[in-house]
């Protein structure tokens, strides 16, 4: 069982945790031997004590070990320590494409095709050493603080297919090829295939297939048509919606048949991006007569020469492959127009093993005739060179620099000159009453002697006469060990990482460890935990129910209820609610309840309302009696209500109105009567004629829900 602070292959000490797998987990450890940080990778219990898998895992990292670039996490070891099978990597600081496509939602498509361009870039590498990864996902592409991307997980993913592995099967089943899906032979361009599907994802924020079970979604690669990704964002660049559709065909053979193909049509996109080049593949009729080239040689040569799977391997994906199959074929047998034949697939796949086979037996006999002579002739002192020799040879000899003198130079002055050569460097203290404390006293390795680059020089530095020892700062809180090494007169390095098994806000580690002296004004640093490694919470809102459930599977959380309910933002059958925000960090394990939309709810009113005589407010010269048109019309225009009464109250009935409310408007009239008047002087008598005016106001009347 690994614990932090332990010592593996008498090299690597474990510092934390900072990652867990289907397979694995991940844990940062110190190199001693080369004073670097790397990342150690540790079987899961249940897959160290399969032999079988264990063997091929074994071989494949340390073919994996052989790849060095840029764009691919280099894997730097392998090895077993008391059934604890381990590979030691590249450590990468940053975060996976998977978590950073969720946080972006989407990418652009210049983000998203720079991307490709630096993964494709790794697995052109890989393929050029006769290595492909069979797991391309976004899962496995790594984005570095300082914006690098890295391709993990080569070699591994060939080894966990080999078995009956199906813990994480759930992710990696959306990225699969068709041929990987029915268990067949897959090379280079089921990589490629892979990558489409990841660029498909980073410019639509979804994967295009989904279902309920790992067997449908399989199915969806091979049967069903390839969405474009246009369909999701209309503003991706033509050129770039054919590279996606390209790599994502059903036949291999009518994919990008190189990563270096791939490369350049990426390139193109990112200086050309509405431009039609991207020519799509049609290759020959299955039933028609094909020259056998030197490349197809070449490859029936590296198939047999890298065989892809061993009989009595992969036993759920093969009854699954039988299942696909006969449905596949059922359903393609009147299908003249596609190209794809899983019979004709697999009689070239057992035609392509033959000829390997007999290629590599007269590679066999020959190799026997030519050099079986020559090992008589061969003295007895005079070694047969192997091909391990002949490899070691063949590779770039190691650089070596000449080692200063340092003695008698500051720390940090010898630290800076050293590592300026491309050495690492080591401090140890040592009490001098002498020397002055923070100049070196002496080095492991001889002033003026070779030493290669890369390698490590331990440096002795004085401690003055009165050196401080640094006492030990682990499972103290934050606060605890600052103030301890602050009084004692060192500097504090605080670094956080997450811990499961150290309490947040406690020391994980502190390097020097307990027991050394140093300096006063020495560094020392601390590792502080920030508790259990947290989950994003993905965004649920807007999905279908089953895919949202597939979205908290896959995050690492768990479903809780599922409820229905009526809503007016969101379209029914979509999730509209859910219990932890989008964005935000929960522990693993943790339940998520959502809410599914039934859409708008169909709800109707009812009028029951008394409608009495207008009020002194309403109408001051209203007369009791007056004539009054009434008018009653809901808030969506249905009137239900047109007539005159001259006697109030009245009574307004209506029934299954699809309005909460509507307004009554009254309408009435005021007459004035002719006034007569008479002039005393002369007597002539004067008519005004009346007048009459029309008055209305408004009443809001709200309805009750039925």
């Amino acid at each position: 069982m690994i614990k932090i602070g332990m010592m593996i292959g008498d090299r690597y000490e474990i510092l934390e945790k900072i990652g867990t797998g289907g397979m694995s987990d991940v844990y940062k450890a110190k190199c001693h031997k080369l004073n670097r940080y790397v990342a150690v990778k540790v079987l899961k219990q249940e897959f160290s004590e399969n032999e079988n898998f264990v063997s091929k895992f074994r071989i494949e990292a340390q073919a994996a070990a052989g790849l060095m670039h840029p764009n691919i996490v280099n894997v730097y070891d392998v090895g077993e320590e008391n059934g604890i099978h381990y590979i030691v990597m590249e450590l990468v600081e940053g975060i996976t494409l998977k978590k950073y496509i969720e946080k972006k939602a989407r990418l652009s498509y210049k983000e998203a095709v720079s991307i490709a361009i630096q993964v494709s870039m790794g697995i052109e590498a890989a393929h050029k050493n006769h290595i492909i990864h069979r797991d391309i996902k976004p899962q496995n592409v790594i984005i570095s603080k300082d914006g690098k991307v890295k391709v993990t997980d080569f070699g591994i993913a060939k080894a966990a297919t080999s078995n009956t592995i199906t813990s994480n099967v759930m992710g990696s089943v959306h990225y699969t090829s068709p041929e990987q899906a029915r268990g067949g032979y897959s090379d280079e361009k089921s990589d490629i295939y892979s990558l489409g599907i990841t660029m498909f994802e980073m410019l639509t924020g979804r994967v295009p297939f989904n279902g309920e079970t790992t067997v449908a979604i399989a199915i969806k690669h091979i049967q069903e048509e390839f969405p474009s990704p246009k369909e999701y964002v209309p503003e991706i660049p033509a050129a770039v919606e054919s590279i996606v559709m390209k790599c994502c065909q059903k036949s291999p053979d009518r994919r990008y048949q190189s990563m270096s193909e791939l490369i350049a049509d990426l390139k193109q996109s990112l200086l050309n991006p509405d431009d039609n080049f991207v020519v799509m593949n049609d290759p020959e009729m299955e039933g028609g007569t094909r020259t056998i080239t030197d490349s197809d040689i070449a490859r029936i040569k590296r198939r047999s020469n890298y065989p892809d799977r061993d009989p009595g391997e992969h036993e759920d994906t093969m009854r699954l492959a039988a299942d696909v199959n006969q449905e596949y074929e059922e359903d393609m047998e009147d299908e003249d127009d596609y190209d794809y034949d899983p019979k004709m697939e697999r009689m070239t796949t057992a035609l392509a093993v033959i000829a390997g086979i007999i290629i590599c037996v007269i590679i066999v006999i020959l190799a026997t005739k030519l050099f079986g002579g020559n090992r008589s002739e061969r003295p007895n002192n005079s070694p047969i060179q192997t091909q391990e020799s002949s490899t070691e040879e063949s590779q770039t000899a190691p650089e070596f620099v000449k080692m200063p003198n340092v003695a008698g130079l500051t720390d940090v002055d010898a630290q800076g000159n050293l590592t300026a050569l491309g050495l690492r460097v080591e401090l140890t203290y040592e009490e001098s009453d002498s020397i002055p404390a923070g100049q070196v006293i002496s080095a492991n390795v001889s002033a003026g002697s070779q030493i290669e680059v890369g390698s490590t020089v331990t440096l002795l530095i004085s401690a003055g006469s009165q050196g401080v020892e640094v006492p030990s700062v682990t499972e103290l809180t934050w606060e605890e060990a600052n103030n301890s090494l602050l009084s004692l007169g060192f500097l504090v390095n605080k670094v956080e990482n997450y811990s499961d098994t150290v309490e947040a806000g406690f020391v994980i580690s502190q390097t020097p460890a307990q027991g050394n002296k140093a300096p006063k004004g020495s560094v020392i640093t601390v590792t502080v935990s920030l508790g259990k490694d947290k989950v994003r919470v993905p965004n649920l809102m807007g999905l279908t129910e089953q895919d949202g459930i597939i979205e908290v599977t896959e995050a690492g959380l768990e479903i809780g209820s599922i409820s229905y309910v009526y809503s007016e933002e969101v379209s029914k059958d979509l999730i509209c609610y859910q219990s932890s925000s989008h964005g935000s960090y929960v522990e693993p394990g943790t339940t998520i309840d959502i809410k599914v939309s039934l859409g708008i709810e169909s709800v109707t009113y009812k009028c029951e309302t008394i409608i009495s005589a207008p009020t002194t407010s309403e109408a001051p010269d209203y007369v009791s009696g007056t004539e009054v048109a009434v008018n009653l019309t809901t808030d969506g225009g249905q009137v239900l209500l047109d007539t005159k009464y001259s006697s109030f109250p009245q009574a307004a009935n209506y029934y299954g109105l699809k309005d909460s409310g509507g307004t009554l408007t009254m309408t009435y009239t005021v007459t004035t009567p002719s006034t007569t008047t008479t002039n005393p002087e002369t007597g002539e008598v004067t008519t005004v004629p009346g007048t009459t005016q029309t008055k209305s106001f408004t009443r809001r009347i709200d309805f009750a829900r039925e």
